[in-house]
């Protein structure tokens, strides 16, 4: 089969023929339809993360079974399916208290899987490498939906929407009146943006480096757009009557953007980072800002979401219209322009890339 494969850190991700594993008992073959380009996998390329390579890239996808392994009892052949990159054990101690997003067997940043064609041992991103023709991945990791949604829309349940909303509505618990920030406006911020304003959230504030992203973060639902700039904590202080907002997210993932979301929210206000960045990027606060402004700051892991409860309830929402995607979809293409899609991220620009497969 086909797929994105990059060999070293800072390497250019390259279409391959390579092997796939086989199938096996408790596994699931799924060809797939449609998958995100998303920042994670920038990471995998860029050195953010360290994963062992050669890499499959792309976690982010939906898909048609085509083969089911002994034992498997959740799909059959023909299900439209949603991949999740973080399939719950169900067994550990972070599952049995009601945080599977913090299974103890959902923390390596790859796993083996397939050969190259020249045989050497292949691995995929997030257990996953979904930016391929086919993954073989276990039971646990599809989630059946609706024939009837959209492969494009399908392929963001599974790690943009989910995180963004779930940010919202599991981490966060926006309520209506509330005023958000959202910083950072690729495919998990702008889903921020959407479900912040749904919850009734106002002002929904979003913000970018870019000031091409305005026009995408309106589209989403957002009432006011500011640039990522110096005057950035200034000028959410003059739309909140000079107190900050209530819920600052950050979907960037890096340490100044978390340190711009401290300074966004009010004295008692959260600060959520959303966005996954490097071990070394170490973020500074001083202890008595800690202590006079009373903030929380946490972080929202796949946005706090449980996939087998939230992916089907969101399908349902952008069935029924209650949840708009398409401004978080900026490009379609096939996989051989995935490489040009990695470098309009890396520039900052548009929401998501979907590959589309036939």
């Amino acid at each position: 089969m086909r797929a994105l494969v990059v060999r070293e850190v800072g390497g250019t991700p390259r279409v391959e023929e390579v092997e796939p594993p086989a199938l096996g008992p408790g596994r699931v073959r799924v060809n797939v339809r449609a998958a995100g380009v998303c920042h994670s996998d920038l990471s995998m390329v860029d050195g953010t993360l360290r994963p062992p390579y050669p890499l499959v890239l792309g976690h982010e996808a939906a898909g048609v079974v085509a083969e089911v392994g002994d034992g498997v009892r959740r799909v059959v052949p023909g299900d439209h399916v949603v991949l999740n990159w973080a399939p719950p054990c169900r067994e550990c101690w972070h599952c049995g208290h009601g945080e599977p997003w913090l299974c103890d067997r959902t923390d390596m940043p790859a796993a083996p899987g397939g050969r190259t064609s020249s045989g050497e041992p292949l691995h995929v991103t997030l257990g996953l490498g979904a930016l391929a023709e086919q993954v073989v991945v276990p039971e646990q990791a599809v989630i059946p939906v609706p024939a009837e949604l959209p492969f494009a829309a399908a392929a963001l349940l599974g790690c943009a929407v989910l995180t963004g909303v779930g940010a919202v509505r599991r981490t966060t618990g926006v309520a209506p009146g509330d005023s958000v920030a959202v910083i950072g406006l690729g495919g998990v911020g702008l889903s921020a943006v959407s479900a912040a304003r749904a919850a009734g959230a106002a002002p929904v504030i979003a913000v970018d480096v870019s000031p091409a992203k305005a026009e995408l973060a309106r589209a989403a639902g957002a009432t006011d757009f500011l640039l990522g700039d110096e005057s950035l904590g200034r000028a959410i202080r003059g739309l909140t009557d000079g107190r900050g907002v209530d819920h600052a997210l950050e979907c960037v993932g890096r340490s100044a953007t978390i340190r711009a979301a401290w300074r966004a929210a009010r004295r008692g206000g959260q600060v959520i980072v959303v966005g996954m960045g490097s071990k070394d990027d170490v973020v500074g606060l001083s202890a008595l800002d800690i202590f006079h402004s009373a903030r929380t700051l946490r972080s929202s892991v796949y946005g706090s979401s449980d996939p087998d409860r939230d992916v089907p309830e969101l399908a349902r929402a952008v069935l029924d219209g209650t949840l708009d995607l398409a401004p978080l979809i900026s490009d379609r293409t096939t996989l051989d322009g995935a490489p040009a899609a990695f470098d309009r991220m890396a520039r900052g620009e548009g929401a998501r890339t979907v590959v589309l497969f036939d």
